[in-house]
């Protein structure tokens, strides 16, 4: 990942507006919310021209093992029962290759799946995208070539990127991951397990850096914590993180983006597509285009700092960005 938290120059002053709105209504709502209740009081009040899911069959959404994860299939979800869509949600699935096969099998009906792991780990494309349309392009042609389609990407991206403390950085010359080379095997690495065999991981690290450092499996939520105390020096996090906006960490620049480009989009079977109609494109794709950098970085916030439910996080964006 690079030195970037990407944000919109020409986003309209509303939409941030009705971002902090969403999150500080969060501590207004009940701990007790939940999706099932907000459909139900959206449904009520919505007129049958509103629910073109009324009828259609139910639909599984999956989500991986990470806060942003949780709040997507929220999200997603929640918007989709406003429309009259029957939802059920499988949470905390795990990484993107179990995910990937609890979809390709049958177990779920779509999932948010990012644009760079779908080439890299799924696709196993070794070619690198220049750009972030090449990347969506790419990975939505190798899904309609198994049956599924991608429908709108986020403007957001959230890549995984390499952390450490500003007071280390500035001891050891840290700018670039490239600088972590010198550290050789003592620089001590956090980060998930599959981050060892992947090539946005150690492998693309090694090849394209030549960054060999000693490698810590942390569970995902774990590595700022191990930050903090000193039992590793770097770790993988992810540009979203929330934990990353008041500067305490310093993003290290990926100049060779090994960890390429990482817009979110639905995987979405193309025969359960067809059997839901457009409404159920238009619905997600609705919520896909709200999805900013900031945006992310404060939903994951109040679930991981603020301590908030995902599903009420979700819910108050969704209500002050008109979508439920």
């Amino acid at each position: 990942m690079i030195n970037r938290k990407f944000r919109d120059p020409a986003r309209p002053l509303a939409a941030l507006l009705a971002v902090a709105l969403a999150i500080a209504l969060t501590a207004c709502g009940s701990s007790n919310d939940n999706s099932n209740s907000s459909s139900a009081s959206t449904s009520s009040s919505s007129s049958a021209s509103d629910q073109p899911g009324k009828g259609k069959p139910a639909v599984t959404i999956g989500d991986k093992n990470f806060t942003e994860q949780y709040v997507l299939g929220e999200l997603y979800a929640q918007a989709l029962r406003a429309k009259g869509y029957t939802v059920k949600i499988k949470s905390n699935i795990g990484s993107s290759e179990i995910i990937d096969k609890a979809l390709t099998s049958g177990k779920l009906d779509f999932y948010p799946e990012y644009t760079g792991v779908i080439l890299s780990e799924l696709a196993h494309q070794k070619q690198r995208p220049s750009n972030p349309d090449e990347a969506y392009a790419a990975a939505k042609k190798f899904e309609e070539g198994r049956g599924y389609t991608m429908l709108d990407k986020t403007p957001f991206f959230d890549s995984d990127a390499l952390a450490v403390k500003p007071d280390f950085a500035s001891k050891n010359g840290l700018e670039s991951v490239a600088d972590l080379k010198k550290l050789g095997k003592g620089l001590k690495l956090g980060a998930p397990p599959e981050f060892k065999t992947r090539f946005e991981g150690l492998i693309g690290l090694q090849k394209q850096y030549g960054v060999n450092p000693t490698f810590v499996p942390l569970a995902i939520g774990l590595q700022y914590k191990a930050l903090d105390d000193g039992k590793i020096q770097a770790a993988d996090v992810f540009t979203t993180d929330g934990a990353l906006q008041g500067g305490k960490y310093k993003i290290l620049k990926d100049p060779k983006f090994i960890f390429g480009f990482q817009n979110v989009s639905p995987i979405v079977s193309q025969k359960v597509l067809n059997a839901q109609g457009s409404g159920f494109a238009d619905t997600l794709n609705a919520v896909s285009a709200k999805l900013t950098t900031e945006a992310m970085q404060k939903m994951n916030a109040a679930v991981d700092l603020d301590k908030q439910k995902p599903a009420s996080v979700a819910k108050q964006f969704l209500q002050a960005n008109g979508l439920s």
